[in-house]
C-alpha cells in the first residue's frame, strides 16, 4: 500500500545539522506511534525530493537512525521502522503520542448508551428496529446512485433542506400512505430521524424548557432533548399508549414546551394511540400551544387491518412536527430521514441544519427519489411487509412453544418487535444479561425506563432474522432463562399466552 508523505520539515535557521534534523524528526514520529514497528520508510531519493535536500543527507540520517536502533535496513527492499523498539524507549524518546494524551481541558457529560445494538459473531440478535440487510435492493440502489453521480453539479453544495426531487417524492408517498398534504416547502430531508430530532430540538427548545416524553420510551430521543438544554419529564404509558390526562395535569403545573410520542406503534410497547386520546392530545396542544413531536418510525410495517393515520393528518392548529425515516425500509447506513411541518418551521430547521450538518448526500437523495418515482421502493416495502409478517408469527409461535408461562404478549398489528411481559418470579434484566452467553441478544424492559429501573418485560425484534433463525434464537432464550435461575417450561403443552392485537 502506498504511504502518505511524512510530515517532516527542514529548518534552515536551526543550528542543528540538517542530517540531525531529519533523523530527529523521523525518531519523533516513531516515538509518538505515527510510524509503527515494521512500517516502511520512504526511499532516500523520494524523501530527499520531498525535503528539498541532497540524497546523501537522507542516507546519512537513515544511517544515524540505524545506528541508534530506530530502523532496520533490508537490503534492496528498503528501510523499515525497527520492530524491536521497546515501548518504554518510545515513551522516553517522544512521550505517549498525541493519540494517547489526556486533553488539557474538561469535557462535558456525554450520554451513556443504554445497551449494545450489535451482536457479536455467532450471536443471534432479537434487537428491534434493525431491518434485515439481506433484503436490501443493493443493485437497484447502486444503479440509481451511479446515474445520480453523473448529474451536473451533484457533488457541489445543495439546499440544507434536502434535494427538492426527494422532498417531492416523499411528499407524494406521505400523501398516499399517511393522508398528509405536504409540498416540498413543508419537508426537510435529514441524515436519519436522529438528526431530524436533533435539529428540531435545537430549533424549538431553550434551556429549561419542559419536554414531556413517554415512559417507557425511546431513550435516544431523551438524550437529544437534554443536550438541547430541555428538562425532560416522563409521562406514563398504559395499554392504550400515552396517558394524555397525565400530560394535561403536567400543563396545569407549569408551561410545557413540547410532547414527544410514538402514537402509531408506541415504542417499545407497540400499542396504538386510540382516536379519543389523539383528539384530546391535539386539542390540548392547540390550547396550550405546545409542540407535538410525532415520531413515525415504522409506519410502513402494518400487517393487520388499515394503518392509523398520523396525528399530522388531523392538525388544523399546525402544532405537529412529524418525523419519519426510510432507514427501516432500506438500511440504517443510508441515513435518510425527514421532517414534515409548517413551511416556516422547516425554514427554521433548515437554518439550524446548515451549521450542524450543512446538507445531506445529494447523490444518494436523488437516487432514493428515483427509487420512489419508479415504484422500486414501494415494491420493496411490500416484499418486506410479507416477510416481516411471517417472521412476527414465527416468533410468536416459537415463544408459545418454548416459553409459555414465562412470557405474556399480544401479537401486534404492526411494527418490528414483540413486547413481552415476564412472569412475576422472573428477573428480566438477569435473563437479558445471560442472553449473549447463550448466543442470543435482546433488550430487557429496563432499557426503556426513564431511570433504568427494573421493568418486567422483554422487547424481542423479529425483522432481522429468518423464521428458522428465530426458532433457534428462542431456543437459546430458554437456555439463558435456565442460566438466569429458572428452568424454562416444557417445550410443548401448557396454555399459550400469546394473543393477536
Amino acid at each position: 500500500m502506498r504511504t502518505w508523505s511524512l510530515a517532516l520539515a527542514v529548518d534552515r535557521a536551526d543550528p542543528a545539522p540538517v542530517v540531525r534534523q531529519v533523523a530527529r524528526g523521523i525518531a519523533s514520529h516513531v516515538a509518538a506511534g505515527r510510524l509503527r514497528p515494521g512500517e516502511r520508510l520512504p526511499g532516500s531519493r523520494e524523501l530527499a525530493r520531498i525535503l528539498g535536500v541532497h540524497r546523501n543527507t537522507v542516507v546519512a540520517a537513515y544511517a544515524e537512525l540505524l545506528a541508534e536502533g530506530w530502523v532496520q535496513s533490508s537490503g534492496g527492499r528498503g528501510t523499515f521502522v525497527s520492530p524491536e523498539i521497546p515501548a518504554a524507549l518510545r515513551r522516553r524518546a517522544g512521550g505517549s503520542g498525541a493519540g494517547h494524551r489526556n486533553p488539557g481541558f474538561a469535557l462535558g457529560p456525554a450520554p451513556s448508551p443504554r445497551s449494545a445494538i450489535a451482536a457479536q459473531p455467532g450471536v443471534l440478535s432479537l434487537v428491534s428496529g434493525i431491518p434485515d440487510l439481506r433484503l436490501v435492493p443493493v443493485d437497484a440502489i447502486a444503479r440509481a446512485y451511479r446515474r445520480a453521480l453523473r448529474r451536473p453539479g451533484i457533488l457541489g453544495y445543495g439546499d440544507p433542506a434536502g434535494e427538492e426531487r426527494l422532498r417531492t417524492a416523499i411528499g407524494q408517498m406521505l400523501r398516499s400512505t399517511r393522508g398528509l398534504e405536504p409540498d416540498p416547502a413543508g419537508l426537510m430531508v435529514t441524515r436519519g430521524s436522529q438528526l431530524a430530532l436533533t435539529v428540531t430540538a435545537r430549533a424549538l427548545f431553550r434551556p429549561g424548557d419542559v419536554v414531556a416524553v413517554e415512559a417507557p420510551g425511546y431513550a435516544a430521543a431523551w438524550d437529544v432533548f437534554r443536550a438541547a438544554g430541555a428538562h425532560v419529564v416522563p409521562l406514563p404509558v398504559d395499554e392504550e399508549g400515552l396517558r394524555v390526562d397525565a400530560l394535561e395535569a403536567l400543563t396545569r403545573r407549569g408551561k410545557v414546551r413540547a410532547v414527544y410520542l410514538t402514537p402509531h406503534h408506541q415504542y417499545p410497547t407497540t400499542v396504538t394511540l386510540p382516536a379519543a386520546r389523539r383528539i384530546a392530545l391535539l386539542r390540548l396542544a392547540a390550547v396550550e400551544r405546545l409542540a407535538v413531536l410525532e415520531d413515525d418510525y415504522d409506519s410502513e410495517f402494518h400487517y393487520d387491518g388499515a394503518p392509523v393515520l398520523p396525528l399530522a393528518a388531523n392538525d388544523p392548529a399546525g402544532v405537529v412536527v412529524h418525523v419519519g425515516t426510510l432507514s427501516k425500509i432500506l438500511a440504517p447506513g443510508l441515513r435518510i430521514g425527514y421532517v414534515h411541518a409548517a413551511p416556516e418551521v422547516i425554514r427554521c430547521l433548515a437554518e439550524h441544519r446548515r451549521y450542524v450538518d450543512r446538507q445531506g448526500d445529494r447523490a444518494l437523495e436523488v437516487a432514493v427519489a428515483e427509487l420512489i418515482e419508479d415504484g422500486e421502493l414501494q415494491q420493496h416495502v411490500w416484499r418486506m411487509r410479507r416477510r416481516y409478517a411471517a417472521r412476527r408469527d414465527a416468533l410468536a409461535e416459537a415463544l408459545r412453544a418454548r416459553l409459555a408461562g414465562a412470557l405474556e404478549f399480544a401479537v401486534p398489528a404492526g411494527g418490528m418487535a414483540l413486547w413481552c411481559r415476564t412472569a412475576p418470579d422472573l428477573d428480566a434484566d438477569r435473563w437479558a444479561e445471560e442472553g449473549p452467553r447463550a448466543g442470543v441478544l435482546f433488550h430487557a424492559g429496563s432499557d426503556f425506563t426513564f431511570e433504568r429501573e427494573p421493568y418486567p418485560a422483554l422487547q424481542l425484534g423479529f425483522a432481522l432474522l429468518e423464521e428458522r433463525e428465530l426458532g433457534e434464537a428462542v431456543r437459546r432464550m430458554a437456555v439463558a432463562l435456565e442460566a438466569a435461575g429458572r428452568p424454562g417450561p416444557a417445550e410443548s403443552g401448557g396454555r399459550t399466552k400469546g394473543r393477536r392485537a
